[in-house]
């Protein structure tokens, strides 16, 4: 199990739990069971996540392709987006994904069980934003990157959020650029979004 900038999450099948920063549901606590490679985004960097996003979450159509605990796509509903499409492999995780949507009451999030790399595939309307966080001891993130096309997946102005080892910097596609670059301890984070956007 990775750490993230000196935070602990759970061994597999140790129950874990985190919180909301904002939006409807602050404050409330979303339980996860640790699995392999499930590392949930930490408050700080949600915290600066969303305070990038805070212009245009609201209204959003949003795609978590490795959703994991659902730190991010819940975030992101709490404050707002229309609608959030979480992608988890895991069935298990899936199954408590669906709960906690289930314990929310929450309409505009819904989880799919299956290959991210699949989905992105089928994917048959684009959306405004992209969460990307694999697992780190895989190739998932830059296959994903790979097998994205911003001029048919994203909408304008649409924009891609990317988790990485900082000893592994992905390769962004063609066309494409940071906007937004931070690092917490030996993890890189930022949103990436069509190069001429860059400010």
């Amino acid at each position: 199990m990775a750490t993230r900038s000196k935070q602990h999450w759970p061994s597999r099948g140790e129950p874990g739990q985190v919180r909301i920063i904002a939006g409807q549901w602050r404050g409330r606590k979303l339980h996860f069971v640790g699995a392999e490679g499930l590392r949930p985004t930490g408050d700080r960097m949600r915290e600066t996540l969303f305070n990038w996003l805070q212009p245009s979450i609201e209204g959003s159509r949003c795609l978590d392709l490795f959703a994991g605990s659902g730190a991010l796509g819940f975030e992101a509903a709490s404050r707002g987006a229309a609608n959030v499409e979480m992608v988890e492999y895991n069935p298990a995780t899936v199954r408590q994904l669906q709960s906690q949507i289930a314990r929310f009451d929450a309409t505009n999030l819904s989880v799919t069980q299956g290959s991210a790399l699949q989905y992105l595939q089928q994917l048959d309307q684009p959306v405004d934003l992209i969460f990307l966080d694999p697992p780190f001891h895989s190739d998932l993130l830059q296959l994903s990157l790979d097998s994205i096309d911003p001029g048919t997946m994203l909408r304008p102005n649409g924009r891609i959020y990317l988790e990485y080892p900082l000893r592994r910097e992905p390769t962004l596609p063609a066309g494409m650029a940071f906007i937004r670059q931070k690092k917490a301890g030996d993890v890189g984070y930022g949103l990436i979004a069509v190069a001429a956007e860059k400010q």
